[in-house]
């Protein structure tokens, strides 16, 4: 829930700040959109954790269900999650859904490690690891196709991302283990590839960099996503960017640095031309949804798809067949559908479709 916020996760004591700063809780929206697309409960039994942890969301629901465990308090903790798998184990389930991040994945590791298949739900801030099904939606459908045996289980990595060096604009993600995952490349997605380094990649950089400064229009706010090749393009206009936040800039200098949702729509109240620039997350090609919730459906709306603008080096387009948005409005998500160019090297576009 920290995302919309810029807070970049809510681990530990970033879950208070959060709420401080008026942030509202991803997982049970996320929770309900996986479960409005459960409608067949035929040969499927439903467990699921006391209160807040499943039970409240799933009374909504026309789906038989069962409580397993107990909570101690009505504030809830990664003890609490590892508690409740255990449990479930030992109800002898024969596939884990999970609705969380990075974090939650890494909690679910510490307590079932290799012993039952798992799926996450993508409801989180960070969901580099690639245990995640794409979408809500996409979670149902690799459901039901492992209820239906359509599904190859193979392992899946967990990655470990200090989130303390995240906000501070470092990216440190290390291997944390591996999860059982049943399969389908069209609903799970990839673990994130490591940003490439090298002359050649750095001069790619430089020349999409040298490409879109000379080709910006004037008297329009550019807000830019996270991002080496995004950094490269304030480095080429000389201003500060924050490597895995927003930054706004207007005619050549910077008019707002690291923002969150709420900077951004009050620069949109102010600036009635803007473009968003993005590049894809490496090796899963999602533009929205992962690592930048401060470009809400709301600013998505405002801004429109025919204003925002994708940037990638060769090396990281050459490993992907498609780009994805996962915004949490599944409208929102459709209307950003279909193709779109992405600007590759200097006057250079190719087009890839969104999904």
């Amino acid at each position: 829930m920290g995302g919309c916020v810029g807070l970049k996760g809510t681990d530990g004591e970033a879950y208070r700040q959060a709420v401080e700063l008026g942030a509202e809780p991803v997982t049970p929206k996320r929770a309900r959109e996986f479960l409005s697309h459960i409608t067949d409960q035929k040969n499927l039994t439903i467990v699921t954790a006391p209160r807040d942890m499943g039970e409240s969301v799933l009374e909504a629901f026309a789906l038989d269900f069962s409580v397993v465990g107990s909570l101690s308090s009505t504030v809830t903790s990664s003890g609490d999650t590892k508690k409740i798998v255990k449990e479930m184990l030992n109800e002898d389930i024969c596939l884990l859904v999970f609705v969380g991040g990075d974090g939650t994945a890494r909690d679910v590791h510490d307590a079932v490690a290799l012993e039952k298949p798992v799926m996450g739900v993508p409801s989180g801030v960070k969901m580099f690891s690639s245990v995640f099904a794409v979408s809500a939606r996409a979670a149902a459908d690799m459901l039901y196709a492992f209820m239906k045996g359509n599904a190859e289980i193979g392992e899946a990595e967990v990655l470990d991302i200090n989130e303390e060096a995240f906000r501070h604009g470092k990216l440190d993600i290390k291997l944390y283990g591996y999860l059982k995952v049943p399969r389908a490349k069209e609903f799970m997605q990839s673990s994130k590839e490591p940003a490439h380094a090298g002359g050649s990649c750095e001069e790619n950089k430089k020349a999409i960099a040298r490409y879109m400064v000379q080709n910006m229009t004037e008297n329009t706010l550019y807000l830019l996503g996270p991002g080496t090749t995004t950094k490269a393009i304030a480095e080429e206009l000389k201003v500060r960017k924050t490597l895995l936040g927003i930054d706004a800039i207007y005619n050549g200098v910077l008019v707002g640095e690291d923002i969150n949702e709420s900077g951004i729509t009050s620069l949109l109240e102010k600036y009635s031309a803007v473009k968003i620039l993005v590049s894809p997350i490496g090796g899963q090609g999602f533009i929205f949804g992962r690592g930048n919730q401060e470009f809400s459906p709301k600013v998505l709306r405002t801004v429109g798809r025919k204003n925002i603008i994708v940037v990638a080096t060769r090396d990281k387009i050459g490993s992907l067949e498609c780009l994805r948005v996962d915004t949490g409005d599944a409208e929102l998500d459709r209307l950003l559908g279909g193709y779109i160019k992405v600007l590759v090297d200097y006057n250079e576009e190719v087009l890839l479709k969104i999904i």
